[in-house]
């Protein structure tokens, strides 16, 4: 996979955004300003351009259209380089449908690239929310593994067809419940096995990001807490066929892969429970820059790289040594701060582009 990176972007008609067009360099790009200015809704529109919806959940095209827009319709442009190309991607959204080019030929396909979005919460979401975790879990691993994301759709669809039989009850449910188990308990067991090889995978640079990053030493694990963690298929089967009669009187799949949890262990223990909220954080961010390093270790390529503000519970020292990491790596940056002392940290990087925001106008320095 090519090296992709974002050249030059513009957006008419997004939340408080200008028309401004903004130029990125293809290592740090730092973005200042005062909270209620723009940073994160620049960010959000990046992401939008890439993956065609937000980041944000359940966000509407009236929630993300400029209050002052002349016509309804929200229009992307951007300048994409390659190691070998310079490619124009853009597109018009409205409340209807979606139209999107490139270089100037009207295409269904998103761009081939890809980006990670870090939010300042959640790491707290991430050590308090099981769902969360799951979705998380199940977001990065489908990145990396096309297979997982259809077999993680096809369980998705079994599920839903099963609640729906053991609400509905209709003629022969019974034998169409057990049909769906057999489904269920494939699916189950291979999605189990690639939950357990990406946890495997990504502890391996897990515990060197740390290090790398926060100049200490220790053992990070995000382990898998699922009942079926050493199950055959068959005894996952087994599992469904007896849980039939229970789940028909709650009227839902009580169990199984879709309830699997994640614990993330700080040296051994829980960290939710043991760390303060700064290690808590450190462990979630090296966990994500892992993540991106196993990214590139199977495509050969890194994804765009979006960090809302994340200077909360990181010290100086923790803040230089997240700078001096970015600096050393060869992926794209986009890092907005309120911070003004992480500020003054980040206009010290070397030939970094620095963007200040104003009320959703944007000039880069």
């Amino acid at each position: 996979m090519d090296q992709y990176q974002l050249e030059k972007f513009q957006i008419i008609n997004f939340r408080n955004l200008n028309n401004d067009i903004i130029d990125f360099s293809s290592g740090i790009n730092c973005i200042f300003g005062q909270n209620g200015n723009g940073k994160t809704n620049l960010l959000e529109a990046i992401y939008f351009l890439i993956n065609h919806k937000s980041f944000r959940k359940n966000t509407s095209f009236q929630q993300i259209i400029s209050v002052e827009c002349e016509q309804p319709e929200i229009i992307f442009s951007s300048v994409i380089k390659t190691d070998n190309e310079k490619i124009s991607y853009n597109g018009k959204v409205t409340n209807e449908n979606s139209t999107w080019y490139q270089d100037n030929k009207q295409t269904k396909k998103k761009i081939n690239l890809e980006t990670i979005f870090i939010n300042p919460f959640d790491s707290f979401s991430f050590h308090t929310t099981p769902s969360f975790r799951r979705n998380w879990v199940d977001t990065h691993l489908s990145k990396l593994s096309p297979e997982y994301k259809k077999i993680l759709s096809k369980f998705n669809t079994c599920l839903r067809f099963r609640n729906t039989l053991l609400v509905k009850k209709p003629a022969m449910y019974k034998d169409q419940i057990k049909s769906i188990n057999i489904q269920l308990a494939e699916y189950s067991f291979i999605l189990t096995r690639e939950r357990k090889q990406f946890l495997k995978d990504i502890k391996e640079y897990c515990d060197l990001t740390f290090k790398i990053i926060f100049k200490e030493s220790h053992n990070l694990e995000l382990e898998l807490d699922s009942q079926f963690y050493n199950s055959s298929q068959d005894e996952i089967l087994e599992f469904y066929n007896n849980s039939m009669e229970t789940d028909l009187i709650i009227g839902h799949t009580r169990k199984g892969v879709h309830r699997d949890d994640y614990v993330f262990n700080f040296d051994g223990f829980n960290s939710f429970e043991y760390c303060s909220l700064g290690q808590q954080k450190m462990s979630f961010l090296s966990l994500i820059f892992a993540y991106i390093e196993l990214f590139r270790y199977k495509f050969r390529s890194y994804p765009i790289v979006l960090i809302d503000d994340v200077s909360g519970e990181l010290d100086e020292r923790r803040w230089k040594n997240l700078i001096n990491y970015l600096e050393a790596k060869k992926f794209q940056v986009l890092i907005t701060t309120a911070n003004e002392n992480f500020k003054k940290e980040l206009e010290k990087i070397n030939f970094a582009q620095k963007i200040f925001v104003e009320s959703g106008n944007f000039i880069n320095s």
